[in-house]
């Protein structure tokens, strides 16, 4: 399992405001190249983002889940690219300062993402989840000024 940590200018609130948008997925999640659509109960649990993943031409037709919704504390994703796999995301915020301090952990769950052994897999996921918390920050920061 894959952990990032960084300290963000926005308060829980903004944060979870920028994860409550499914329109916004692509902007700060890693490799999701597009939105094809947000189910109307987004986000509720169990409600569906359609995204695409990769860079065209390569671009493979996938869909997150949202499996748990507790703003502006915590949100659990269930992040699919098949033939890759999924993985499973927690996005966590906890008021520091006029700001947060945003938690990413995330490890493979299923599909062949799981046999790279973890040695290997979470460096790759720290790496890719470091650009996503600046991202996160980005869009955050820019709703709080």
């Amino acid at each position: 399992m894959a952990e990032n940590v960084r300290r963000i200018d926005a308060s829980p609130e903004q944060v979870f405001a920028v994860l409550a948008d499914g329109w916004l997925y692509p902007s700060w999640v890693v490799g999701a190249s597009r939105i094809r659509g947000v189910t109307p109960s987004w986000p509720a649990p169990g409600a569906e983002l359609y995204h695409s993943v990769g860079v065209w031409p390569v671009v493979i037709d996938d869909k997150s889940i949202l499996l748990e919704w507790d703003p502006p504390r915590r949100a659990v994703f269930r992040a699919r690219g098949w033939p890759i796999g999924e993985a499973q995301v927690t996005v966590e915020a906890k008021p520091r300062g006029n700001g947060s301090l945003v938690r990413i952990v995330e490890d493979a769950v299923e599909g062949p993402g799981r046999w790279v052994p973890s040695f290997l897999r979470q460096p790759m996921l720290r790496i890719r989840n470091t650009e996503t918390l600046r991202r996160l920050a980005y869009l955050a920061e820019g709703r709080a000024r």
